[in-house]
């Protein structure tokens, strides 16, 4: 019983505890990113702890992608600040993990698409932060209507700037995340349509027009049910997946190729 309580009240380890510390000074800005951390030596002074302790804390850091350890005569520890990009790699990492499918991905990329347009309408300033750029994707799509590949990109703007102008953080990082990884597909079939002469016809292309232009006004008109429900009924995954790419994996490495991993960012 006794030896039960001391592994629940586990103290941590010296290294432990300066990671801690150098982690949440990170995480505060008090290090930019790409700034060389103290040295060794100046650690050790610091925290008063044994060189030991200073490495178990530069693994830690290094392990959970704060830091890139550089050895030889450049050598030093290089911060690198938590990025949004990099959560759609980790997230990718689970769900490919867990043998989640890509029409997992966009059905759950459809509500978070929708919950943001809603959110995007109730704004107070959305005349001036969200409709104009809104607008002005639909616009840059209008132009591109003949043009597959600049349709495409015109019109993943909409869809990305519906997160970016939601007004939540948290939200926007959810749903910019997995959009990041929804994207690698929809521009993987962009291309191969292209290529085979199966890209959507302009009659297609022009009804998608047409349902943007609707998702604008409505958050235009500040009204947040009909802006979720446009959204929700414009986002379908089938129109980006061949049948048998909707029961496909989510591929990391084709994300890991697109952001980069935490592990690599030193050398990036």
């Amino acid at each position: 019983m006794v030896a039960d309580v001391r592994a629940q009240l586990r103290q941590p380890k010296l290294g432990e505890m300066v990671a801690g510390v150098i982690r949440q000074r990170i995480l505060d800005g008090e290090w930019r990113d790409g700034q060389l951390l103290p040295n060794q030596d100046a650690l050790v002074a610091e925290f008063r702890v044994s060189r030991p302790s200073i490495r178990e804390a530069m693994r830690i850091l290094e392990a959970e992608g704060l830091i890139t350890v550089r050895r030889g005569n450049v050598g030093g520890a290089v911060v690198h600040r938590p990025e949004a990009r990099h959560v759609a790699y980790a997230m990718a990492m689970v769900l490919e993990s867990r043998g989640v499918t890509l029409d997992d991905v966009g059905v759950a990329m459809g509500q978070l698409e929708a919950t943001s347009a809603g959110l995007c309408a109730s704004r107070k300033d959305r005349a001036r932060k969200v409709v104009p750029q809104l607008r002005r994707h639909n616009t840059a799509a209008e132009k591109a209507m003949d043009d597959p590949m600049a349709f495409v990109r015109a019109t993943s703007d909409f869809h990305s700037s519906l997160v970016e102008l939601c007004g939540n953080d948290t939200l926007r990082l959810l749903a910019g995340s997995l959009e990041s990884l929804w994207l690698v597909d929809v521009n993987s079939w962009a291309e191969n349509a292209t290529r085979n002469g199966s890209f959507p016809s302009r009659a297609h292309r022009l009804k998608n027009h047409d349902q943007h232009l609707r998702i604008t006004e409505a958050i235009a008109d500040g009204d947040s049910a009909a802006a979720m429900r446009l959204t929700e009924t414009h986002f379908d995954p089938a129109r980006f997946l061949r049948p048998e790419d909707a029961s496909r994996r989510v591929d990391a490495a084709a994300m890991h190729a697109l952001v980069g991993s935490p592990s690599v960012r030193g050398s990036e």
